[in-house]
């Protein structure tokens, strides 16, 4: 029970994480000991489990598909996405910097945990790590796009953005923010959720099967390519999660955001204050130091502690690990 207790509890990080642009689910998957199972669980579905269930029954079926795993790991991801999504998104308006600063130390923390499981060190692991940091920071700087409400292009992006969640480094949401199907889709998750309007319930379920499918072809790919490039897979990973960084600084000023008008402007409205960004949509940002922050309380302390928490958050996990 302490095990699939503790497993519940990975689940729930996870899914918090995905719900936070830039932070990945396989980062926590990844930091806490349930990577490779979490890769092999999701290889396992395939046609093959059609013939198990009609020779072995139910309870092979079970078995195959390592449904303890699944069950609880998906039990604590799921109340992970309704925290993330009620709580996280509103500390995300109240309080950014103090937040951004967790996830800093804990990008940074993980970024430094992958570096140091690679056995051997080699011009392409370095060129490799380089080149991922390089497109992580490039994916960072990118403007989002309009999205739409295609269901096409719904089940797409669905596709696109669940290989964050087995892939650490940028999240879903992230993806999701790029596409610009993040105003979109998180809030009828949210209104689905909470019964608030039901007929987002379709756009729901087109997004959940684009999730299944792009998640079932991805974990295939890397799964291989972890089996037969174990270093240069973990070099490109760690690259890509020190690029991300770029986006998770803590105080950043908008440089361009869309208004609750639909207008494009290229600066903030004098005396504007946090609130404001409930009804604008960020488009470019700019990092700064806190004495140039303009954009709400630069709380320099606070996101100092918040950011040695999030580093030490790493530590504390993989000890959790380790005693397994």
């Amino acid at each position: 029970m302490k095990e699939r207790v503790l497993l519940a509890l990975k689940g729930m990080v996870m899914g918090v994480a995905e719900v936070i642009p830039v932070v990945s689910g396989g980062t926590i998957a990844f930091i806490t000991g349930i990577y490779e199972e979490l890769l092999n669980t999701i290889k396992s579905f395939n046609f093959s489990l059609f013939a198990t269930l009609k020779n072995e029954g139910f309870k092979g079926l079970w078995q195959a598909i390592n449904g303890n795993f699944l069950l609880f790991l998906l039990s604590g991801m799921g109340l992970g996405v309704i925290v993330g999504v009620f709580g996280v998104s509103h500390m995300m308006i109240t309080y950014p910097e103090i937040l951004w600063a967790f996830f800093f130390g804990l990008i940074l923390a993980s970024f430094i945990y992958i570096v140091r499981q690679v056995s051997q060190w080699n011009v392409v692991s370095i060129c490799l790590l380089v080149l991922g940091a390089l497109a992580a920071y490039f994916i960072t700087i990118l403007e989002p796009g309009n999205g739409g409400e295609n269901l096409f292009f719904i089940f797409l992006a669905g596709m696109i953005a669940i290989s964050a969640l087995i892939l650490p480094g940028i999240s879903g949401s992230f993806i999701l923010l790029l596409l610009g199907m993040y105003s979109i889709v998180i809030p009828a998750v949210k209104s689905v959720l909470s019964f608030e309007d039901l007929s987002e319930l379709t756009l729901v379920l087109v997004f959940a099967a684009g999730c299944l499918v792009g998640l079932v072809s991805f974990a295939r790919i890397l799964s291989w390519t972890f089996k037969n490039y174990n270093n240069q897979t973990l070099a490109v990973l760690s690259g890509i999660m020190l690029g991300s960084l770029n986006k998770i600084w803590p105080w950043r000023n908008p440089l361009k955001f869309i208004d609750e008008d639909g207008v494009v402007q290229n600066a903030l409205p004098v005396g504007a204050d946090a609130s404001i960004f409930e009804s604008i949509k960020v488009l470019k940002e700019v990092n700064v130091m806190p004495e140039a922050y303009f954009t709400g309380e630069p709380n320099t302390m606070y996101v100092i502690i918040a950011l040695l928490i999030g580093f030490g958050s790493v530590f504390i996990m993989t000890r959790f690990q380790k005693s397994e």
